[in-house]
């Protein structure tokens, strides 16, 4: 009896043993309820640890890191982009080029492709559109004048020095000269031709005065009228230049078709009522070419190669005139590679300037670069990592 009823107890302890494994509401230990000074100090050190942690992952994750690495460059493009704005105070458009030149033996003479240029003033202020920078166009030359013939009859191109030179303009109406030097090769060619224009003016009885100054003689006075290149042929009316400089055909045709329009326009105008005469007065003064200034924008693409890009005064049917060659210059903008957008400049700009910066690639940007002394040009040299 003592037997089956222990049996009895030990199941019903097991029982309630099971039915308390699905109780939903337990009671915590005491063990876990009573404070300890043992506790309460790892308590506050992970409490701390939790803080410090937490506040150093925030500031990892709102601060920025440099880091350092050598890769192999991916760009598989053969050329290099190299955007440029140059201004050249002294030179005229027209005699402005552009050279590329590496050591794989490429040469560029005169890139007119994605190059533009524009007229400045004294100031170095843009003032006209002279258009993309074009290929100098080809000039007719006559051929079959013969000096020694010309002269059979007298001398018709009047040679002039600086003792008579305003004097002679202020003389006469119109005087037409030609500027040349005795060792320029064009000049040598415009010769006969100038002697048989000169001839035919007089024999049609144009009011036009056709000289011409030997600028190795008369150097100074041709530095005074800014002659940068021979053969220069200017017309001056009551001494005033009249802009721009002919620059056409070297034919007598040619010429004589130019006195004849530039006479009949004048005559055009004095024929204008005043105020028409005041307005065409004032815009030709604003077109006036009185400054030989230019600003050569646009972007080049060369090879990767060590080699050099040079901007050069020269003409396909003039000698330059080396006295009056001024290449100062105000480098505008240098860089080298594809146009950054706002969003690619802005990101560059959050990282710290001991790190990089825009200026670093861009070391002449806004600089000038004046010539102080004849025969001098700057050559700048730097070297790009692509």
């Amino acid at each position: 009896g003592t037997s089956s009823t222990s049996f009895s107890s030990k199941s019903s302890n097991k029982m309630l043993a099971r039915l308390k494994e699905f109780d939903l509401y337990r009671k915590i230990p005491k063990d876990l309820t009573e404070t300890s000074f043992h506790g309460s100090v790892l308590s506050i050190c992970a409490s701390i640890f939790m803080l410090v942690l937490f506040v150093a992952e925030l500031w990892a994750f709102l601060s920025m890191q440099v880091t350092t690495n050598i890769v192999i460059d991916p760009n598989t493009d053969s050329l290099l982009r190299i955007n440029f704005n140059i201004t050249l105070l002294d030179l005229p458009c027209e005699y402005a080029m552009i050279d590329v030149v590496d050591v794989l033996g490429t040469r560029q003479d005169n890139v007119t492709k994605n190059v533009n240029k524009w007229q400045v003033d004294q100031a170095g202020i843009r003032r006209g559109y002279e258009g993309r920078n074009p290929e100098q166009k080809d000039l007719m030359h006559d051929i079959h004048h013969d000096i020694q013939q010309l002269h059979e009859n007298g001398v018709h191109a009047v040679s002039i020095d600086d003792t008579n030179f305003e004097p002679w303009l202020q003389h006469h109406e119109y005087t037409f000269v030609n500027f040349y030097a005795p060792w320029c090769i064009w000049c040598q060619r415009l010769e006969p031709v100038w002697e048989a224009f000169a001839e035919r003016v007089e024999v049609e009885q144009l009011p036009v005065s056709i000289v011409r100054v030997d600028c190795v003689e008369m150097r100074d006075l041709c530095m005074v009228q800014k002659i940068m290149a021979f053969p220069m042929l200017r017309l001056f009316k009551n001494t005033e230049p009249q802009s721009p400089d002919y620059r056409s055909d070297r034919t007598v045709d040619a010429m004589i078709d130019f006195i004849r329009q530039r006479l009949a326009t004048d005559e055009h105008i004095s024929k204008m009522l005043p105020e028409e005469k005041i307005q065409h007065l004032q815009l030709k003064q604003e077109q006036k070419d009185d400054h030989p200034g230019c600003l050569m924008s646009g972007f080049l693409l060369v090879n990767r190669v060590p080699g050099n890009f040079h901007i050069e005064s020269r003409s396909k049917h003039h000698n330059m005139n080396p006295t009056v060659a001024n290449l100062s210059h105000v480098v505008n903008h240098l860089s080298f590679g594809p146009i950054l957008t706002k969003d690619s400049s802005s990101k560059l700009e959050v990282i710290p300037g001991k790190y990089f910066s825009m200026n670093s690639t861009q070391p002449i940007n806004d600089r000038a670069y004046p010539i102080i002394k004849l025969h001098q040009a700057f050559h700048h040299y730097i070297k790009v990592v692509s």
